[in-house]
């Protein structure tokens, strides 16, 4: 029997709307939903393809349990069983701190990733917290932080009304968009041309992106910071700078200009291979355009200036006149986000208050850098135990951190492991427990993260489009009853673990004066709340607290779960709208437009103005068809342009004496790769690149369609010792490397910057 049901699309961050076929209980089609308040019908090739990554046949349908050294079939409750004895065993033995927890980027992407792990990771009381946030987008984080005090609270582009985008580091018409949640982002794109705007874009690449753009600036890659800066001294030396409405809002332009003395168009033309004129061109076309906004990505945050990048991106939208301005720059706002409370000082935003036990690297928002989990297990030193036992939560640290090598042996050495993973891969292979999640289909969906990210304010929210196998549990009591396993509850109802917050959450909001349920009963508003279950239940709390909610009756028209179940395509909330000062949360409760740790930074950024690459350059690439190392084992999706190959220009193959198609070996820090060169002028001379997500030629996975096209580990090129020292974030940029033919004698040495 066919019939169809409707699913939010979670493998990326575009969160397009679908309707699936559904054939005698399997996904068979995905289309996109035109009726969708926010995508409208659009629908990119990893969303077609929904089916077949639903129903890939290589997905656990069971736990796995480790017994005399190999993985084998188990209960659940045998699972948890074992879960339960591994990890408090290791916390009795060496504290709290001796168990890991690694978060993967699949976390953003599910309802049970944003709800549990934060229990999860409290729970246990440890500060040995990863995730692939310092692998990505950590600097965004810390910046926004610094300037607005709160981590999470970061502004986007307002694509449908801005005039002028400026486009840094970012490829959208590849990767749909980051921390920027816009479905149809190449639409959006040619609707800003098609209206008249203007498209520049910053890459060292000729990608799709750039192909669409009125300008295209080919940066040596790694000096988005100092082409920002030399922007921003633009706008300050030629009295172009304009705060505009938010004005009253903003603090600290005048130490903004001491600090970025000495950062002229003339002074950073020569290290970013950008004119001085065009430079200050584009510091007034920006200043001159009705509306503009800064947008920058992945490329500007894997650099040795990630933060300081980040941060430059929004002291350009500030001094434009658009930051918080339609058009410009403004903060989203989510139907999920906690009641807004009167505008005033926060408490700030603070950078490491606790550091890694090797190396000493300070926190940022509670996580330590994922390049440090290797040493963290494998390096005894006097202060505090190694990691000995590790969670790993939709996570593949062996292929997304550096020096997959090492970190392969440091799992193997590990007392305990319990990997939340639907499939058997370089990473959860090496667990003594593995809990596989359902399908996408059989599970619901909600967008937490991104709908704070998005450029449009919406809600929506989508139930199961099948029901549970037989022998399938829903990862949120997955999760749920791992925090009960790993925090000494086992055997606990993982209903619990929804009722404690439930609870908590509503103890802590009558006690607030601005909360609509100020004074209220807690257990009286529980009462209230619907759902088929526990996380329906936190998620209707959530929605009547929450900018737009009912307040448990406070307002007849407020959102609630029933009445977002009544609008199955999601409820539209309107246009991004200025929002300062009430978001912020710094100390002074105003945007602190030169915090002291980047005022602290600077100087690294002036000694790189003297600082030239000797060789070549690696630039990462992201495909449309790919999401980092998740979808490689879906044949719908591999393939053509989809292939890890190392792109050169031809002046650069023809001095190297490389031939198109011929293996070219990589060599550096961490290790080497050989890897078929692909000859082309998309890359600019002098820059090499290779694409982030393969490797999956390891022993003892279940990955079989992955496994025949491997392609290699980019990052096994890099030994992580270079982080951003302000958000740990790795540096996948300018790191040496040698690169030859592979059969070369002499390899000429190179610098990589991925």
């Amino acid at each position: 029997m066919s019939r169809t049901a409707l699913r939010i699309c979670p493998l990326c961050e575009a969160t397009c709307g679908l309707v699936l076929t559904v054939d005698d209980g399997t996904v068979t089609r995905a289309r996109g939903d035109r009726d969708d308040v926010f995508s409208k019908g659009f629908v990119c090739p990893k969303g077609a393809a929904f089916p077949e990554v639903d129903s890939d046949p290589d997905r656990l349908r069971t736990p796995l349990v480790r017994v005399d050294g190999e993985l084998r079939e188990a209960t659940w409750e045998e699972a948890f069983d074992a879960v339960a004895a591994g990890l408090r065993g290791v916390v009795e033995r060496h504290g709290p701190h001796a168990v890991g927890v690694v978060l993967g980027n699949p976390n953003v992407h599910t309802m049970a990733g944003a709800l549990y792990p934060p229990l999860l990771v409290g729970g246990l009381g440890t500060h040995s917290l990863f995730t692939a946030s310092t692998v990505d987008q950590m600097p965004k984080h810390v910046s926004s932080g610094l300037l607005f005090g709160d981590a999470n609270l970061i502004p986007v582009p307002d694509l449908d009304r801005t005039d002028h985008l400026l486009l840094i580091g970012a490829n959208p018409l590849e990767s749909n968009g980051s921390l920027c949640t816009a479905p149809d982002f190449p639409g959006r794109l040619k609707a800003l041309r098609a209206r008249g705007g203007t498209l520049t874009v910053v890459d060292p690449r000729r990608t799709r992106t750039a192909r669409l753009a009125d300008r295209h600036l080919a940066v040596r890659p790694g000096t988005d910071a100092l082409l920002l800066a030399a922007i921003a001294r633009t706008l300050l030396d030629e009295d172009l700078a304009d705060l505009g409405d938010a004005a009253p809002h903003i603090e600290g332009v005048a130490e903004l200009s001491d600090a970025l003395a000495g950062f002229t168009p003339e002074a950073v033309a020569d290290a970013c291979d950008v004119d001085a004129d065009v430079i200050r061109t584009l510091a007034r076309d920006l200043a001159a355009a009705p509306t503009a906004a800064v947008y920058a990505r992945i490329g500007s945050c894997t650099v040795p200036h990630g933060t300081l990048a980040s941060w430059l991106v929004d002291v350009l939208n500030a001094l434009t006149g658009n930051l918080d301005r339609p058009g410009g720059a403004l903060f989203p706002q989510a139907a999920t986000d906690k009641t807004p409370r009167p505008a005033g000082p926060g408490r700030g935003f603070a950078l490491g208050r606790w550091h890694s036990r090797v190396s000493r690297h300070p926190e940022a928002k509670g996580e330590l850098p994922l390049s440090a989990l290797a040493e963290e297990i494998d390096t005894p030193t006097e202060e505090g135990a190694p990691v000995r036992a590790l969670v790993a939560v939709a996570a593949n640290p062996v292929l997304s951190a550096p020096d997959g090598n090492r970190l392969d042996k440091a799992l193997a050495s590990l007392d305990f492991m319990v990997s939340v993973d639907p499939y058997l891969n370089e990473t959860s292979r090496h667990a003594h427990v593995v809990l596989p999640p359902p399908p996408p289909a059989q599970s619901p969906h909600h967008d937490f993260a991104f709908n704070t990210l998005a450029v449009r304010n919406q809600v929506r929210y989508t139930r199961p489009a099948v029901p549970l196998e037989p022998g399938r549990m829903a990862e949120t009591e997955i999760l749920a009853r791992l925090v009960l396993a790993a925090t000494g509850m086992h055997g606990a109802d993982p209903s619990a673990v929804d009722d404690l917050v439930i609870l908590q959450t509503l103890g802590k909001a009558v006690g607030e004066p601005h909360s609509p349920v100020h004074g209220r009963d807690p257990k009286e508003l529980a009462a209230l709340l619907t759902g088929d279950n526990g996380p329906e239940r936190r998620l209707d709390m959530m929605l009547r607290l929450g900018p737009y909610g009912d307040g448990f009756g406070a307002d007849p028209d407020g959102l609630t779960l029933e009445k977002l179940l009544a609008h199955p395509h999601g409820i539209d909330l309107g246009p991004l709208r200025p929002r300062l000062p009430q978001p912020l949360k710094t100390r002074s409760g105003k945007v602190e437009l030169l915090p002291a740790p980047i005022a602290a930074d600077l100087p690294r950024l002036r000694a790189a103005l003297r600082e030239r690459p000797a060789g070549l350059v690696l630039v990462g690439r992201r495909h449309l068809r790919s999401n980092n190392s998740w979808l490689h084992n879906v044949p719908a999706l591999t393939g053509g342009s989809n292939r890890c190959t190392l792109h050169l220009h031809p002046d650069d193959a023809a001095r190297l004496g490389v031939a198109d198609g011929q293996p070219v070996r990589v060599k550096g820090a961490g290790g080497e790769v050989t890897v078929p060169a692909e000859v082309t002028d998309a890359v600019r001379r002098g820059v090499v690149s290779l694409p982030h997500g393969w490797g999956h030629d390891r022993p003892g996975t279940r990955t079989r369609h992955a496994s025949v096209d491997p392609g290699v580990n980019v990052n096994q090129l890099l030994d992580g010792s270079l982080l951003d020292p302000l958000s740990g974030n790795a540096v996948l940029n300018g790191v040496p490397v040698e690169v030859s033919p592979e059969r070369a004698e002499k390899p000429e040495t190179l610098t990589v910057l991925t």
